[in-house]
Formats: structure tokens, C-alpha cells, sequence
């Protein structure tokens, strides 16, 4: 069997897609396309990009592009009440030191909501 290149396979493909009804439009390079599976991310440089188009659906079909090794997502610093923090809470709602930082973390920090928080349990 003949071997074909990559624009005669995309010729060839064109045509069967259109033989079953199906609508071929090449959208172009495109910059970049990122997949998000769970935690796992793909990130392709440069593939050529189709849209597959039957009844109403739309198919998108990504090919080629140079895979980029994932980056390590940002992660935000963990929130740590300060003793300025705890002892405002302390004060308005009459609880211990525990019990204040707790409800700080719980609020990610946000004052009003830890001390309405402790004072809703009472």
C-alpha cells in the first residue's frame, strides 16, 4: 500500500467525512491547545485544528503540535491567623485561642464571617 502523505491524508479523509455527510471545516493552526483530564493537563504548540460538523454537533479534531511538558500549578500559600487576628475575634465573641484560629481557618481569614461564625454556634 502506498504510502500518503500527511496533506494527501487530510484530502482523503475530507472526502470520506463528506461521502457520510459529515461537514469539514479547517479552522487553522492554532497558538496553543490545553486538554484538562482531572489533574492531568496536556498542552500541544501548534496543532492544525478541524471542525467536524454533523446534525448539530460539532466535532473538533486536533492534530499534530509539539507537546509541552505540564507546569506545576500555582498553589495559594496557606492562610495563617495572625495573633492581631485571633485576639479581635477572641474579644467579640468570648472564645478561646483555639477556638478563634479555628474559626479563622475556617473562614480562609475573613474576620466578620469567623466571628458571625462563633457566634451563630452559641
Amino acid at each position: 500500500m502506498k504510502r500518503l502523505s500527511p496533506r494527501e491524508m487530510r484530502r482523503a479523509q475530507e472526502r470520506m467525512l463528506k461521502s457520510l455527510g459529515l461537514n469539514v471545516e479547517e479552522m487553522g493552526q492554532a497558538e496553543e491547545v490545553v486538554i484538562k483530564l482531572g489533574e492531568r493537563v496536556i498542552t500541544l504548540k501548534g496543532p492544525l485544528v478541524y471542525a467536524v460538523k454533523t446534525g448539530g454537533e460539532k466535532i473538533f479534531q486536533i492534530i499534530g503540535g509539539e507537546e509541552v511538558a505540564a507546569q506545576a500549578e500555582e498553589t495559594k500559600p496557606v492562610y495563617e491567623p495572625t495573633e492581631e487576628d485571633v485576639s479581635l475575634v477572641m474579644a467579640q465573641t468570648g472564645v478561646s485561642e483555639e477556638e478563634a484560629k479555628k474559626a479563622l481557618l475556617d473562614s480562609g481569614g475573613d474576620l466578620a464571617k469567623a466571628i458571625l461564625l462563633l457566634r451563630s454556634r452559641r
